[in-house]
């Protein structure tokens, strides 16, 4: 049997989970800067106890990592407000959209929401410093690679409409800020800067989820999750 307890380690709070004996599975640990701070990944229970106190989360990870999708099972779960960052940021004919900067500070100064931790060098720390809750999707490369390759196909073969009309095309998948390429060129770094602002943010309760299974498997069965 499974039971959630946290712990306090350099100010972060860190989630972990044991078993019935009182031992714990540590699947991993993160070197902040030169901090002694440890990023525990939540195994498969899900985390009852834990979610009844996450009220501002943020969902971070490499494109394909399955942000939106977390974050839509976690709000449903939840019952909190969310926002999706691309649709507030993405205009007609993919132009930022001038509203997006006062969209989500109203957004995000509310006591409750969800959403995905993206355009830091748009909004600055502003989503990290709201946050109470960093849900971290550190998947493997070849699993993003593998989710951000197969939706951009998808996207273009069936002219899904996305946010204000804009449609993926063929020629969009050959631009150098295209998410497949941004996914791969930028997986290393956006690890190393996730970790970076960790250090920055120790207010922050932090769930680090190292694969798929982990991430269906940390939500409780009655959310919708299926990346």
């Amino acid at each position: 049997m499974w039971k959630l307890r946290t712990d306090t380690v350099d100010h972060h709070t860190l989630v972990i989970c044991t078993r019935g004996n009182g031992g714990f599975t540590r699947l991993s640990t993160v070197a902040i800067h030169h901090a002694a701070c440890q990023v525990l990944a939540a195994p498969a229970p899900p985390m009852r106890g834990m979610m009844a106190r996450m009220k501002r989360v943020i969902i971070s990870g490499s494109s394909g990592a399955g942000k939106t999708t977390m974050a839509a099972a976690l709000a449903a779960q939840l019952g909190l407000p969310r926002a999706e960052l691309d649709a507030l940021h993405h205009g007609p004919g993919w132009v930022k959209r001038p509203e997006f900067e006062a969209d989500v500070d109203r957004f995000t100064a509310g006591p409750a929401w969800v959403c995905e931790e993206q355009y830091y060098g748009v909004l600055g720390g502003l989503l990290w410093e709201r946050a109470d809750t960093l849900v971290w999707l550190d998947l493997p490369r070849r699993t993003v690679m593998r989710r951000v390759v197969s939706r951009s196909l998808l996207r273009v073969l069936t002219r899904r409409r996305l946010w204000n009309g804009n449609r993926e095309t063929w020629q969009d998948l050959v631009a150098p800020d295209h998410p497949m390429r941004w996914a791969w060129a930028n997986y290393a770094k956006k690890r190393s800067s996730t970790a970076e602002r960790l250090a920055q943010h120790p207010h922050l309760t932090v769930v680090r989820l190292t694969s798929a299974r982990h991430a269906r498997d940390w939500l409780p069965s009655s959310a919708n999750y299926s990346g």
